[in-house]
Parts: C-alpha cells; structure tokens; sequence
C-alpha cells in the first residue's frame, strides 16, 4: 500500500473541488510544480494529478503544468482527466508520465479502453472510476453514466486492465472518513487490490483502510494534506506500515469480507 498525494488542476493553479462541484472551489498553490517539489521534500515517491480543465472540456488543457511537475521532481505522476483519445494519451506518455487514468472514456468509448490497453500495456493505465451511491459519474462528475461501480469494474477486469482507482464523491474532498467495506467491495469486483480516493481526512482513516490491505493498493488524498490534518511523511509511514498485497489476490477474495471482518 502507497500514498499518493493529489493535486487537482484549474486554471493552471492548484484546487480542491467540494463534492467536485466547479462553483465550489478552494486554491492551494498558485503553482501546482512547486507544490509538488514540498510533496516530494517530504517523502512521497508518486503524484496523483488530476486534469479538472480536462475533465470538463473534453481535452487535456493542463500539459504544461504537468510537464513542469516531470521536469522539477522525481516523482511517478499518474494523470486523469480529459484522456479521451489514444493521442491525449500518447501527449500524456510523451510527457513521462508513469501512469494514466480512463475515467469518462471507459464507458462512452469501451473500444478506446481496450485499444489503449493493447498499446501502452496494463502498467500504464488505470481505470477512474468516479461514483455516487454506486452509480458511475463522467464528464467532470455532472453527468451519470447509466451503470453500477461494481459492473463496470468486471467490465475493465476483462480488458485486462490492473490498475483501478476509486472515488467516493459523496466523501471526495469532505473529510468525512472513509467506508473500507466500499473499497472491499470494489476489488472484489475487479480481482485485483484498488487504488482508494475520496474522503481521507485523518491517519486513522489510513490506518482502517491497512486492516484491509489485501483490497488497496494505494490510497490518494489531497484536501486532509492542504490543510495540514497529517503530514505527506506520516501518511507515507502509514502506507508502509501495511500489508503489501499478495500474489494469489484474486483467490483470496473468493469469498467476500463481511461487515466483522471490517470490525
């Protein structure tokens, strides 16, 4: 399990959407490179950057800014938001990036994600999925895709895909805590362990997500960081304070956890 610190992007400065609602926006850092630098000074190895111009425009708009990230730290960027095309993907891997988030595309252009899992291979890519109550969002979050989390997590398990990232948006950006059975429930559904997003707010909330270390593979927060709930260092001890997942994942979760194995 890994921490991945998050830097949404909006115009070109570092932000944080309430509930992803573009009305309802809070600026960290006028310069999303700079933050990224004072993640790395204190201990992070990976960067969850998300492209929010892109997400609601339909096209990556942010390349500059995250080539300035590439080029001013060591970090493992992975980037989502407004990959829609096998060039906004190729621009992205061109960049350096070492991974790239599917979100919208996965279901309004299924052949897109399969086309891109042939080129870039399974390492590089990762399905987004954004949900509410269960339901899949696209375009930004303002729009509702018409299909269960879960259904859509087999559906990328068959690709091949092994990377998935979850967001709970109902928690995103509330520091509200997290649901660990949720994320459970996920991988489950994807046979492989899931990238936990939305509703991080203390090292406690780490800390339960570790009792169920078999489903996570990385845990990304930004807003509980911004405003100083833990430390980039305490949140990666945490991470590596847990389980790493073991081969054989898919085996193990044959059958499912139940609310006392949560408890």
């Amino acid at each position: 399990m890994y921490f991945l610190p998050a830097i949404d992007i909006l115009d070109g400065q570092a932000v944080r959407l309430q509930r992803g609602d573009y009305n309802k926006v809070t600026v960290y850092h006028d310069d999303p490179a700079q933050q990224a630098q004072l993640f790395e000074e204190d201990g992070a190895t990976w960067l969850h950057v998300v492209d929010l111009d892109g997400a609601r425009e339909g096209a990556g708009c942010n390349g500059d800014v995250i080539k300035r990230i590439l080029q001013l730290t060591s970090l493992q960027v992975e980037v989502g938001g407004g990959l829609r095309t096998l060039d906004d993907l190729r621009r992205m891997a061109d960049l350096g990036v070492a991974r790239m988030v599917l979100g919208t595309a996965l279901v309004s252009d299924p052949d897109l994600a399969q086309a891109a899992r042939e080129e870039f291979g399974p390492d590089m890519l990762a399905a987004g999925i954004d949900a509410k109550n269960g339901d899949v969002k696209v375009e930004g979050w303002v729009q509702g895709a018409g299909i269960s989390a879960l259904e859509l997590a087999g559906r990328m398990a068959a690709v091949g895909y092994e990377h998935l990232i979850y967001t709970d948006i109902a928690r995103d950006g509330m520091r509200t805590g997290i649901a660990p059975a949720a994320y459970v429930e996920m991988a489950q559904a994807f046979g492989n362990p899931v990238i936990a997003s939305g509703g991080v707010s203390t090292l406690a909330d780490i800390t339960e997500l570790a009792k169920v270390s078999e489903a996570i593979e990385g845990v990304i927060t930004g807003k509980a960081i911004f405003e100083g709930a833990f430390s980039v260092a305490d949140a990666v001890a945490a991470c590596k304070g847990s389980l790493m997942a073991e081969p054989g994942f898919a085996e193990s979760l044959e059958q499912p956890l139940t609310a006392e194995d949560l408890s």
